[in-house]
């Protein structure tokens, strides 16, 4: 069976998965603002859930439309093939979001589209009341500019949540962008790779796990694992070819950080994540760095105003970190932060600066040739 299907994706991350959905194979891959569009099958649906790094959610498309009246939005929600994947028994909550569009009321959208699901539902079910009582199906809308997009979301949990980072300390990078900014590093697992300011452990844990080519959701469920529509064993077939695609090989990963407690709870979660064994751990300050070799990355996310630190201390760490950088050779590194004088403070013009989103937090990518 083809399937649409959409991904939703931090802001600034958009080209990044449409390449990442490109190599997993599947096909009319087109990216938009904050999503990615695309097709495939069963098996499909399950390599994304499972393989994707940067998506963070998958959904399947039942329908797109115009609708500028509430009439219109409820026949272009009747006319779905619902049924196609909802049992008469299913539960259907709907949520969603309206931008620039005649139908900006999210509640009003959110009660038209239940009561067009309910008529069509019970109408090929021949019940005049649904039980819900069910598995989940989760029904996602978007309008914008009047245009319709009804979805539903087969990842239950987001994606950025791999399931290794049940402990974590302030303010946590997604493991979503943490993976992008390894993949922005150039990091391939050949290269000495650190984070300084390691915090939890997502950017390291992230940057093993694409090292030795583990899909990121291999050990996670999946909502759509539970429905009747979607065959079982494509779950199994997609995490069997994902296990034969993992690598192994030497690999030199550093994480420190200068709070003890965060390295405690970044080792138990490197070790949720299968990766403890190839990613050296320590107790350091970062603003004694100073690691030789003959080609490096760094990436990290160093606390700023809005994490642990004032806006001064903050200011004061990222300097001294600058100045250890200053004394190494081969080192390229990557900052991800929220604050637009990192490069002031950090006392270097960036090479590179890439715009990223935290979830909702604008941040910026800062990349330093080594």
């Amino acid at each position: 069976m083809l399937l649409k299907m959409c991904a939703p994706t931090l802001f600034g991350l958009e080209g990044m998965t449409a390449n990442e959905l490109k190599h997993l194979g599947f096909k009319n891959v087109a990216a938009e603002n904050g999503r990615v569009r695309f097709e495939g099958d069963e098996l499909g649906l399950a390599k994304a859930n499972i393989c994707s790094r940067f998506s963070e959610r998958i959904l399947i498309e039942l329908a797109h439309f115009k609708a500028i009246t509430f009439d219109e939005l409820f026949e272009g929600t009747k006319a779905a093939k619902w049924e196609a994947f909802i049992p008469k028994t299913g539960r259907f909550p709907v949520k969603g979001y309206s931008l620039n569009s005649a139908l900006h009321s999210v509640p009003d959208c959110q009660r038209i589209i239940k009561k067009a699901l309910s008529a069509r539902l019970g109408a090929k079910y021949s019940l005049n009341w649904l039980p819900e009582n069910g598995e989940e199906y989760q029904v996602q809308f978007s309008i914008m500019k009047d245009e319709v997009y009804l979805y539903l979301d087969t990842s239950g949990v987001g994606l950025h949540k791999r399931g290794y980072r049940p402990a974590q300390v302030q303010a946590p990078l997604r493991e979503t962008l943490a993976a992008a900014l390894v993949d922005l590093a150039g990091y391939r697992g050949r290269e000495d790779f650190s984070d300084p300011f390691c915090g939890s452990g997502t950017i390291a844990i992230e940057a093993a796990l694409s090292a030795k080519r583990r899909a990121p959701g291999i050990n996670r469920s999946f909502s759509a694992e539970n429905w009747h529509a979607i065959d079982h064993r494509v779950w199994t077939e997609a995490r069997e070819e994902a296990r034969a695609r993992e690598f192994q090989r030497e690999y030199r990963i550093f994480a420190s950080d200068i709070d003890p407690e965060a390295i405690e709870i970044s080792r138990k979660n490197a070790a949720r994540a299968g990766v403890a064994d190839i990613i050296d751990f320590s107790v350091a300050d970062a603003t004694w760095f100073q690691r030789r070799t003959e080609s490096g990355i760094i990436v990290t996310n160093p606390p700023y105003g809005e994490r642990m630190l004032d806006e001064k201390e903050a200011h004061k760490l990222v300097h001294g970190f600058g100045l250890a950088m200053k004394k190494l050779d081969n080192w390229s590194v990557t900052i991800i932060t929220s604050d637009e004088e990192l490069e002031h403070h950090y006392g270097r013009r960036a090479d590179k600066v890439r715009k990223l989103y935290n979830g909702m937090i604008k941040c910026g990518a800062y990349y330093f040739k080594g």
